[in-house]
């Protein structure tokens, strides 16, 4: 979630490297013949998951409990098996590989397991993904391969959380990240590149990428340019930046199906967009259909709802269109009277707000202003406006804003912290002041129950009530645009999450094999 998770690093690379994006890896000069440049359009904020560094398990540094297969299989990375739940499901237990070693030769035990979860959990590190795990009363080790977590309450999604890395006990101070992953960290040049090697004793095996460059450059005609001249074997383009290298005999593009979303979020204690009306008519307004075709470049789908349909917790009731006449009679009937410059009004107040976006980020502009345009045909005047991110949070909850979220996974992830009114107002937490109690209720009944049919049951109806509130207006489901110099055995796309700087496609290339 950029806007949850990484809104800062975001802001750092935006900055830092504003006037440096051409200062990363010069070409051959900066590598060897077993060097693989990554582009990356964003630089980190640090490398340590008790800090919020890549918690779904696509760090490369690190290895937690569980981890993910391409389907989004959950499967046993650092524990031997996957974990005994107790009857009551309060009682999570897991055992760990035997002879599990870190980078630097010292032994991984159940210590360094219970460590970092009571790191994580301890408020005094302010970790942005503590809430996340608020379900864990505690966790113990009862001996060096036996971890216990002991719930204040069932929580279905504990599971699927343990993707989160795993760090050495007493090192939550430490610059030079320490892991057990598939690479190990060798320097980070900061608004340059971070330099990782191949782990050659890695207990999965060692990878045939011996040495991994993550090289910073926030603009995106910049990486594609780069990725044209050789200098990076790898980036994520938007549709659009990508369109030039489709069809090269030294590149493959792959276009991967995504959770990720754009959406519009709305206020919801504002006079206008705080009418439902509003809301509705508005997303009956807008043309999905072409926004995907556009500005995605049919890179991408049309959105209704918080989870895509490429995942089976998908509520397909959750749909919709485009409707104008429709979207002008709601108005009508709520009392919208069209004014002499078209633009509606009710007592006295103009049926207006600002929409703001991020102003680095050019495909939300161009979607804050399909969007606008659209909205302008029903006699709503929207103003798009690009500001950085801090402007942007300093105004939540008072204007309109273009985000993006989206997980494949649990639908607990996200959308418990988005629409559960225990977290308004919290930064980019229920940024909208959303509160409908059914919702709540819903969003704990599904992270609560052990049993799929009544979790399936829950946010089926939670998705329901969303889209039927409008408190989003959804607009596309993004399909994520990798560019791959070279051929490449063992690449196998499956469904993005919001992330996917090294994550999604990229968390795969430990088991990347080069075609000679």
């Amino acid at each position: 979630m950029t806007t949850l998770l990484q809104k800062s690093a975001t802001l750092c690379a935006v900055l830092a490297l504003a006037g440096a994006a051409c200062s990363a890896p010069q070409g051959p000069a900066d590598r060897t013949d077993d060097t693989f440049v990554l582009g990356l359009s964003s630089e980190f904020d640090n490398l340590n998951p008790v800090l919020g560094f890549s918690p779904d398990g696509g760090s490369l540094i690190f290895d937690g409990l569980m981890s993910r297969t391409p389907d989004l299989t959950i499967k046993p990375a650092l524990a031997a098996e996957p974990p005994t739940v107790s009857k009551d499901g309060t009682t999570v237990t897991f055992t760990l590989k035997e002879g599990l070693k870190f980078h630097d030769g010292k032994p991984l035990t159940s210590q360094d397991v219970e460590y970092t979860y009571e790191a994580l959990l301890d408020p005094a590190n302010n970790s942005t993904i503590r809430s996340d795990y608020s379900a864990i009363k505690e966790v113990a080790a009862p001996d060096a391969r036996t971890v216990v977590f002991s719930l204040r309450h069932p929580y279905a999604p504990l599971v699927q959380r343990t993707t989160l890395g795993i760090v050495p006990k007493g090192t939550l101070e430490k610059t030079r990240p320490v892991g057990s992953g598939p690479y190990r960290f060798v320097s980070w040049t900061p608004g340059d590149k971070i330099v990782l090697e191949a782990n050659k004793e890695y207990w999965g095996g060692a990878p045939a990428i011996s040495r991994l460059v993550l090289a910073f450059a926030p603009d995106d005609n910049v990486r594609a340019t780069r990725v044209r001249a050789g200098e990076f074997d790898a980036t994520v383009l938007p549709p659009k930046a990508a369109a030039g290298l489709r069809g090269r005999q030294d590149v493959t593009v792959y276009d991967v199906p995504s959770a990720d979303y754009r959406a519009i979020m709305f206020p919801m204690t504002q006079p206008v967009t705080g009418d439902r009306a509003v809301r509705k008519a508005f997303g009956l307004a807008l043309d999905r259909q072409a926004m995907a075709d556009t500005i995605l470049a049919g890179a991408g789908t049309p959105a209704y709802g918080p989870i895509s349909p490429d995942t089976a917790w998908h509520n397909p009731e959750v749909t919709g269109g485009t409707d104008p006449a429709a979207a002008r009679k709601l108005l009508d009937e709520a009392g919208w009277v069209m004014g002499e410059d078209d633009i509606r009004e009710k007592d006295g107040r103009k049926a207006g707000f600002t929409l703001m976006y991020p102003a680095g980020d050019s495909l939300r502009k161009e979607l804050a202003l399909a969007a606008a345009s659209d909205a302008k045909k029903i006699g709503l005047r929207v103003e798009p406006i690009g500001l950085d991110w801090d402007a942007i949070e300093a105004r939540l909850g008072k204007d309109a804003a273009v985000m993006g979220f989206g997980s494949p996974y649990d639908p607990d992830y996200v959308n418990y912290e988005l629409f559960h009114s225990g977290f308004k107002g919290q930064g980019f937490f229920n940024p909208g002041l959303y509160d409908n109690p059914e919702v709540d209720r819903l969003l704990e009944r599904g992270r609560a129950s052990g049993e799929r049919a009544e979790r399936e049951q829950a946010y089926a109806g939670f998705q329901k009530i969303i889209r039927d509130d409008e408190v989003y207006s959804y607009l596309v489901f993004l399909k994520h645009v990798y560019v791959i110099r070279g051929e490449y055995e063992g690449i196998v796309p499956g469904v993005d999450g919001h992330e996917h700087a090294t994550g999604g496609l990229f968390a795969g290339i430990p088991t990347w094999k080069p075609v000679a």
